[in-house]
């Protein structure tokens, strides 16, 4: 794996998708946790060929700016890019933009897993409940 591992994904905005629908707001726009869940899920995609196997990567961090809003039937593009590997920690350059303007853009930190382990970690972790 090597840093500029580029991502792109497009999809149109739904009702589903929107502040209102999930009451993050008043309004009928593309939600920011919907641009997030975007922009994470555009850089997962972009570096799974490069991973082990049995490997995965889990989100950690998420530092965004929503810049501006969009509507539903709008089709909306995330683009990632890989801009820090240190380790098992994935840094990201992401940003989301509608055919007028960004929305929005920011980092998102990945770590790459074993999925066993992190699993029995999690299963232990139930046990103690």
């Amino acid at each position: 794996m090597e840093i500029g591992i580029k991502g792109k994904q497009e999809r149109v905005v739904s009702y589903e998708e929107t502040a209102e629908y999930i009451s993050s707001g008043l309004l009928p726009v593309f939600a920011t946790p919907c641009m997030i869940r975007l922009m994470e899920a555009t850089a997962r995609l972009s570096v799974e060929p490069y991973l082990g196997e049995g490997q995965s990567t889990v989100g950690t961090s998420v530092n965004i700016r929503h810049l501006a809003s969009t509507f539903v039937g709008c089709k909306v593009t995330c683009e990632s890019e890989l801009v820090e590997i240190d380790r098992r920690r994935l840094v990201f350059a992401v940003k989301v933009y509608d055919d007028k303007e960004l929305l929005g853009e920011g980092t998102h930190e990945r770590f790459i897993i074993d999925n066993e382990k992190f699993l029995a970690r999690l299963e232990a972790k139930r046990a103690t409940f």
